[in-house]
């Protein structure tokens, strides 16, 4: 976990490049990543053999309301746990405040094991189907189980 000057330039990269490739290129959806909040975030990178497979990011939306977005993992990874064990360590981060998501509406069953809760109807966003969900400070959500051991073929 670290702020934005924290990040070296090597592993910024990689973030950015992992971002563009599931969010742009495998989604399909041409957007404008690099949005000028990556400055005021606070960013947890998940490393694995020396390259970047998770990552979330959080900043401060208005004040005590914080914005947790960016939440990606690599599909070489997925379905091993890394996810969860990504999401259980940002909602440990940010257990005491209140936390809005802008979540991808096939997703909204994984983030409210989160304690996050659906608020309104589903709304595009980019071409893909969104929900705003909230986790209000204070909610209790237990740790996250180790990952398994198989992962999802690539």
């Amino acid at each position: 976990m670290t702020d934005f000057d924290g990040i070296d330039p090597h592993t910024l990269y990689e973030i950015l490049r992992l971002r563009a490739e599931v969010f742009v290129v495998e989604q399909v959806c041409a957007y404008l990543d690099v949005d000028g909040r990556d400055f005021l975030a606070t960013h947890l990178i998940g490393q694995l053999e020396n390259r970047v497979v998770a990552y979330a990011r959080w900043f401060e939306e208005e004040p005590g309301m914080w914005s947790l977005g960016r939440i990606v993992t690599h599909p070489d990874v997925r379905g091993g746990g890394l996810g969860t064990r990504l999401m259980s360590e940002a909602v440990k981060r940010l257990e005491d405040r209140t936390v809005v998501m802008h979540a991808q509406a096939h997703l909204a069953t994984f983030y409210s094991r989160f304690g996050f809760q659906r608020e309104g109807d589903p709304f595009l966003e980019d071409g893909i189907p969104h929900v705003f969900m909230r986790r209000e400070a204070g909610v209790f959500v237990p740790p996250a189980s180790p990952p398994s051991q198989s992962k999802r073929p690539s």
